[in-house]
């Protein structure tokens, strides 16, 4: 989804899609160091059978859809099940780790639902009141309903212009 979000010119979606898979490479991270710490020996293999939802579709406007849809399965089944799981096993640490952690994905859902229904809408540079747009190339910024489809000064088209989330951001 990043790579399409570029593909289709818009830089500053692409960078919020990014920091999320940051975020999950992180989270991985984590589990991987419990794991690593579970144990005085070297571990060659761990079996991980779960299911995992996959919607991808060669729409960024879709996709957008469907990863609000999966974030929330994450948070809401697949990580509340591995919570349930490591908690009746005796693993607290890691329990309270997935607990955590749902709440991120939680608010992954409703990023990418934003996303997608600023997309769907024509809102991502349209908004009802004058908002400040940023250039994300140069700084530029100017204040109104709509963003500058080119930025006056470095020439940056418009998906290089910083969202406008609900989140405030």
């Amino acid at each position: 989804m990043e790579y399409g979000a570029r593909k289709e010119g818009y830089a500053c979606l692409a960078e919020i899609i990014d920091k999320v898979a940051y975020n999950e490479f992180n989270h991985a991270r984590m589990f991987y160091t419990y794991i690593q710490k579970a144990s005085d020996k070297i571990i060659e293999n761990i079996e991980v059978c779960a299911g995992y939802p996959f919607k991808e579709k060669w729409d960024l406007i879709e996709n957008l859809r469907f990863a609000s849809e999966d974030e929330r399965a994450e948070s809401d089944e697949i990580y509340a099940e591995f919570e349930r799981v490591a908690r009746e096993e005796g693993f607290d640490e890691i329990a309270e780790l997935y607990k955590d952690i749902r709440q991120v994905e939680n608010c992954h859902s409703l990023l990418f639902k934003d996303l997608y229904e600023q997309m769907s809408t024509g809102t991502l540079y349209k908004k009802e009141t004058p908002v400040k747009w940023k250039c994300g190339a140069c700084g530029y910024e100017e204040t109104g309903k709509e963003a500058f489809k080119v930025c006056p000064i470095c020439k940056a088209k418009q998906g290089v212009v910083m969202l406008k989330l609900n989140d405030g951001n």
